[in-house]
């Protein structure tokens, strides 16, 4: 006989246990209050910027009026360069003009007699003379020589003696108010024919501080 039938009953065979059914979620709190949406912000006053810090459309004048202004400015600046622009502070005339050849040289030795006058109210002091020609082969100047050296030129050539005035030396001081009439040789590169066929004749007399020159043509 079968030892389970021996002991009453069948034999007890184990099972698995189930699988635990997780607990049920706890109901929803009913007196927690609903979320209620932000309702927007009142709409306020539009603000332009453009216009609160202004443009310069709004803020400048016309081109028109501008483009005046400016050249009327520029007039003025004209005006005053020009009445403030330096100016020779004597006048004169170019009186006498002698020239003779220099033997054997394509030189010309020239005296030039003048008047000048101090047109300003203060002295002026000669700096340095000078003499120039235009002619059709072109502009000559040159420097005036000392004037220790005029009686030897005029011994050896008398012509040069027509009508000159005493020498104006540089350092020559000249009141306001004088007027004086000088003379200055100058020797100039070229030969008498081509002196002769000049269209003008200067003698431009540097002063200590001045700019221009006075300058005195014929």
């Amino acid at each position: 006989m079968p030892f389970w039938r021996r002991i009453g009953g069948y034999p007890q065979i184990p099972m698995p246990d189930p699988t635990p059914v997780p607990p049920p979620k706890p109901p929803a709190d009913q007196s927690a209050a609903p979320v209620q949406a932000t309702p927007p912000a009142p709409a306020g006053p539009t603000i332009h910027i453009g216009e609160e810090f202004g443009t310069a459309k709004k803020n400048l004048p016309p081109a028109k009026i501008v483009l005046i202004a400016i050249g009327a400015l520029l007039v003025v600046v004209l005006i005053a360069s020009f009445l403030k622009r330096a100016k020779p502070q004597a006048s004169g005339t170019l009186d006498t003009v002698t020239a003779v050849e220099i033997p054997g040289q394509t030189s010309t030795m020239v005296a030039l007699t003048f008047t000048i006058n101090n047109t300003s109210d203060k002295i002026l002091y000669v700096r340095s003379l000078q003499g120039s020609i235009k002619a059709p082969s072109g502009e000559a100047t040159a420097e005036a020589v000392s004037a220790v050296d005029f009686e030897r030129y005029y011994q050896a050539f008398p012509t040069l003696k027509n009508g000159v005035q005493p020498a104006l030396p540089p350092e020559t001081k000249i009141q306001p108010g004088e007027k004086v009439a000088r003379t200055i040789i100058v020797v100039l590169p070229i030969t008498l024919n081509a002196f002769n066929l000049r269209t003008s004749t200067s003698v431009i007399v540097w002063l200590y501080d001045q700019t221009v020159p006075v300058t005195l043509t014929k």
